[in-house]
């Protein structure tokens, strides 16, 4: 995972998100801040700050060092903007050979197909040069853009867990899934 990556989607350039995105990534908080809070861990004031991003970008670098974790940026092409994150963390090696995938995007995109595109683009990565096999998700039951979208790429529901995770500060389900990397010698 050390070699340099980038990956061109119609509407992007996705790379490993590095020191040189802080700035990008920063905004990227910044604008979606109320866009991502029902879906994610709550946040403090500091999360918010040039230093925490740059601290979080450190963070995803060592892990990407030690082949734990992959997580992606992708810029708009047209406004080099950031406007989705897509993450493949917890990668399990050995007979496993899997890991989660975690994702979001701009407000000012949902709904285009975007996420479909950049996600699709690091599932392929993942599969293709990570060599993994599975890719295991999760979504709230109540959030169908999520399901929506997770189905569009293939993800099959495996199961559904009481209690999951913390999200804005509440214990939430999660209706878990995979992907399987079925094509032949994979």
């Amino acid at each position: 995972m050390n070699a340099p990556i980038t990956i061109d989607t119609p509407r992007t350039r996705i790379s490993a998100l590095a020191t040189d995105h802080t700035a990008l990534l920063l905004d990227y908080r910044l604008r979606n801040r109320d866009h991502l809070a029902p879906s994610e861990p709550a946040r403090g004031a500091e999360y918010y700050t040039e230093q925490a991003v740059a601290s979080r970008i450190a963070q995803v670098e060592a892990e990407a060092e030690a082949g734990s974790a992959l997580h992606l940026a992708a810029l708009d092409r047209a406004s080099g903007q950031l406007v989705a994150l897509c993450s493949f963390t917890n990668i399990v090696r050995g007979p496993f050979q899997a890991c989660h995938l975690g994702f979001s995007v701009d407000h000012a995109h949902e709904g285009s197909g975007l996420m479909a595109e950049v996600a699709g683009a690091g599932i392929n990565y993942v599969f293709d040069q990570l060599r993994l096999h599975r890719i295991m998700a999760a979504h709230m039951p109540r959030n169908e853009r999520s399901a929506g979208l997770l189905a569009r790429l293939g993800f099959e529901r495996e199961g559904y867990a009481r209690s999951y995770l913390r999200i804005n500060g509440q214990w939430e389900d999660m209706v878990l899934l995979s992907l399987v990397d079925d094509r032949p010698g994979a």
